[in-house]
């Protein structure tokens, strides 16, 4: 049963993150998550999948794809940097960091570690390819921009 906290809210007692399946830092980092010591439950589910679509219907889908996305067990949705605090938050080893991530001196900090982190990941994404056009990778699909062009290329053809 889930027991009520200091301030009249519910405790959360599980939480799902929605990672790209696609992105290596993404799977890295899904395999340090599971290897934590967690307080609360994580569930590790591939973004846009099946799973990910059975559970939460209601989802913008095409973005958990571009950012991180924890849902808690209470309908809760978390994006970006707020998602990474709350992975935090929910293992034993981490969530004094987390507390502090929080604060006025800590979210800077946590929001530059995101930024590096998409940065190094649209850094080390694979190419996409149609019909041997090489586009810009981005988030796990081809970015807009990335489609755009390579429908251009082919028209032009």
């Amino acid at each position: 049963m889930r027991q009520r906290t200091d301030g009249g809210r519910w405790s959360v007692e599980r939480l799902t993150v929605l990672y790209d399946a696609q992105c290596s830092l993404c799977v890295h980092l899904r395999h340090w998550l599971m290897n934590q010591r967690q307080l609360v439950p994580l569930d590790l589910v591939p973004a846009d999948s099946a799973e990910a679509h059975r559970r939460f219907p209601g989802l913008d889908h095409a973005g958990t794809l571009e950012e991180i996305t924890v849902i808690g067990d209470r309908g809760q949705v978390y994006r970006s940097t707020s998602a990474w605090i709350v992975c935090l938050w929910a293992l034993a080893e981490h969530r004094p960091k987390a507390h502090w991530l929080t604060t006025p001196a800590g979210r800077p900090f946590a929001r530059a570690t995101v930024l590096a982190a998409a940065k190094y990941r649209s850094l080390t994404a694979e190419p996409c390819r149609a019909d041997g056009v090489v586009s810009q990778w981005a988030f796990g699909r081809c970015s807009a921009s990335a489609q755009r062009q390579t429908i251009h290329a082919e028209v032009e053809r």
